[in-house]
């Protein structure tokens, strides 16, 4: 997914819940064009920059693919990242620079786009109904000029208290993913059956980050409710992202009187500074208008085998890189973890 945000207008702020929690609230983002599909983006924002080394995070859908037109994004490139797609309903198309792969509901698509990738996602002729997270990952400095590659797998659901539990990145439950990752992360579909109650051990060295995507939970005494976060009698905006901080052992989630979906993200506080741009990350603005240009050849120049490789298919349609800001990009940073 391409970030069209080249100047992202900066959230009002993040509410403070019990137990140090953080309510961050999601901006409405279209993916481009009259009839663009809209996602949520609660991550990068004015106070939390990341939850662990996760570093963008869109929610989208249920989307109706004949009124938006679902997601159509031409190619596009990527450095210093790992991109994590991870589908509820729909299948995406997705072509990249080492080849084509299909994105499906429950299984997780992981691109590393190290020293440069390009690639493009379209929702499938046969697809009425969209809906899943598209989420990014900043490679630590040791790696971020890592080899592009791509990388596909199929978690099993397992029950714990009831509760189904699909681990796509990391470690929870007793299962594992196989995808590579740079720093300690977790990932993780949770489904909830009504009235219950989910406690998980987790590694208390890591942020956590819930996104309720249905139902109602209450999350170590926060209520979410359909993505509406309710706590001493205050209400908040579907879609947003309650963050834990590092420190606690366990999760307690509770559902109400229907079934429950809650996405976990967690991670190790990440400590590097980045500069972020279009789908750039780097660590200087530099360096970022160094990217912009070697995209801007291949873009003008389909047979340029670069930074970012070439499509399998000559003819890919790609899209130009935003003019560049007038003045210079700043870095970013995890300030909650230096507090």
């Amino acid at each position: 997914m391409s970030n069209l945000e080249v100047s992202p207008p900066e959230l009002d702020g993040v509410a403070e819940r019990p137990g140090d929690a953080e309510l961050i609230v999601p901006r409405e983002v279209p993916l481009g064009g009259p009839r663009a599909m809209t996602v949520h983006r609660t991550l990068p924002g004015k106070e939390r920059s990341f939850v662990g080394a996760w570093c963008f995070v869109d929610h989208y859908g249920p989307d109706d693919v004949a009124r938006s037109g679902g997601m159509q994004v031409p190619g596009h490139p990527h450095t210093g990242l790992q991109t994590v797609s991870w589908l509820f309903d729909g299948v995406i198309e997705h072509r990249d620079t080492t080849g084509a792969h299909a994105m499906r509901p429950g299984e997780v698509n992981l691109m590393t786009a190290g020293a440069g990738i390009a690639h493009s996602e379209f929702s499938t002729a046969d697809t009425t109904t969209l809906h899943g997270v598209q989420l990014w990952v900043a490679l630590p400095d040791a790696a971020r000029f890592t080899a592009a590659g791509f990388e596909h797998f199929v978690p099993q659901p397992v029950s714990v208290d009831g509760a189904v539990v699909l681990v796509f990145v990391g470690e929870l439950a007793g299962q594992r993913s196989p995808v590579t990752t740079y720093t300690p992360l977790l990932g993780a579909e949770l489904r909830l059956p009504p009235d219950s109650a989910l406690r998980l051990p987790v590694n208390r060295g890591f942020e956590h980050g819930l996104l309720v995507d249905s139902g109602t939970v209450t999350a170590n005494g926060t209520v979410i409710a359909n993505g509406t976060v309710i706590a001493n009698g205050s209400t908040a905006a579907r879609g947003e992202l309650l963050v834990q901080p590092a420190g606690r052992p366990e999760l307690l989630l509770r559902s109400g009187s229907e079934p429950a979906r809650v996405l976990l993200l967690g991670g190790e506080p990440f400590t590097e500074e980045i500069v972020m741009w279009w789908n750039f990350i780097g660590r200087s603005h530099d360096g970022v208008v160094e990217f912009r240009r070697e995209w801007q050849d291949a873009h003008h120049d389909p047979t340029t085998v670069g930074r970012f490789g070439r499509f399998p298919d000559a003819g890919e349609t790609t899209l130009p890189a935003p003019d560049m800001p007038t003045s210079r990009l700043r870095s970013r940073r995890n300030r909650r973890a230096d507090s």
